[in-house]
């Protein structure tokens, strides 16, 4: 990796004393609260004790004339006698742990699951690992896969996570650690390039602090199902080697943005592509069309049935698609194409609107956006 685009784009992997959780997508605010009982948990280093006998087919033995168990809506069995439900094994979701060496990459690692459609968690208290996937199993399929970013900066930290790892195979559940590692040499650049210390080398130096870290994850790095190897690869070849662990068969998906824009309000600055309709002749010297933008359909039908209208529709389609195919191998996910006019009222709403119709037919997740439709 280079000194600059190599380096975790997100300070996280190297904030130090990271302890709170950071959610890229965050659940609701009527949070469930983590269950008492077997694997639950009340802090970052503490764990409860199991809760009493079960019957295997599910019937608690309860307390003298107390309520027979009843059964949640999402299929899990409620007990009376205050002992945790119990959780389909079908709903348990499928879980990655990301860690591995500061500066190594995790936040990159984390950002490409998330690009993905994991449900990805930063800087978890290993202790809290089975808590969230509980609250995922309880979540009815809406949380089938979750990604959490450990940050070990501890031996005790390291004591709960493997407890935490314990606890989920005891669960049955589908779990993959993936470990990201880097030669010492490659991690001091990437400290010295953004002058921040090593988050363990205290009063020493970066190595101190580097060779602390490597010593205490030895142990996670021989457990880890994938170790990646981030000294020479650049941000891109990050990305395209998770994309080919966990992206399966199916090729990762592109989202665009198409937005009409006019010209004498200046050029989108977060476009990727932009495309100028100006060749176009203007609705707007059109006295019927005038008060009308390019949603109307007497608008759109004008300014399509215009000479090279529909050919550019035809051949621009044709190239997005040579670009789109570029911007997958490459690991980008996002594009914003951006269709102008004088105005950005008529042509390029009208434009923008068959364009993103062609995009989303071809599978492409679109999004319109008439950025200066009605400032006049």
């Amino acid at each position: 990796m280079t000194e600059h685009e190599a380096h975790p784009t997100d300070e996280r992997d190297q904030a130090p004393g990271a302890a709170a959780q950071q959610a890229h997508s965050e659940p609701g605010e009527n949070r469930p609260q983590p269950p008492t009982g077997p694997a639950s948990t009340t802090g970052p280093a503490s764990t409860t004790g199991p809760a009493g006998p079960t019957d295997p087919a599910g019937s608690d033995t309860v307390p003298d004339g107390a309520e027979q168990d009843a059964r949640h809506e999402d299929g899990a069995q409620v007990s009376t006698d205050n002992a945790p439900p119990k959780i389909p094994e079908a709903a348990i979701p499928e879980l990655v742990i990301i860690s591995g060496m500061s500066g190594a990459g995790r936040s990159t690692a984390a950002k490409c699951l998330e690009d993905l459609g994991w449900f990805v968690v930063d800087n978890l208290p290993p202790a809290l690992i089975p808590t969230m996937v509980e609250l995922g199993a309880r979540s009815q399929g809406n949380v089938a896969r979750i990604a959490v970013v450990v940050d070990v900066r501890g031996r005790r930290f390291f004591d709960n996570l493997r407890e935490s790892l314990a606890d989920l195979e005891s669960k049955h559940v589908t779990r993959r650690i993936v470990f990201l590692e880097s030669s010492d040499d490659a991690l001091v650049r990437r400290f010295e390039s953004v002058r921040r210390p090593h988050p363990l080398q205290g009063d020493g130096r970066i190595v101190d602090g580097i060779a602390a870290e490597r010593e205490l994850l030895r142990e996670l790095r021989g457990d880890a199902d994938l170790v990646i190897d981030t000294s020479s690869l650049n941000v891109h070849e990050l990305r395209a080697k998770m994309d080919a662990q966990f992206a399966g068969e199916e090729e990762p998906e592109l989202r665009a943005t198409v937005m009409s824009f006019g010209f004498k309000y200046g050029l989108p600055v977060d476009a990727d592509l932009v495309v100028d309709m100006r060749f176009l002749p203007n609705p707007h010297w059109v006295p019927e069309l005038r008060p009308y933008t390019g949603l109307n359909e007497e608008v759109s039908a004008y300014v399509l049935n215009q000479p090279g209208a529909k050919e550019f529709l035809d051949r621009y389609a044709e190239l997005l698609q040579l670009v789109a195919a570029g911007y997958r191998r490459e690991g980008k996910r996002y594009v914003t194409i951006a269709v102008g006019c004088t105005g950005g009222k008529h042509r390029s709403v009208a434009m923008s609107e068959k364009l993103a119709a062609r995009l989303a037919a071809e599978g492409v997740e679109t999004v319109v956006v008439h950025r200066d439709m009605g400032r006049e």
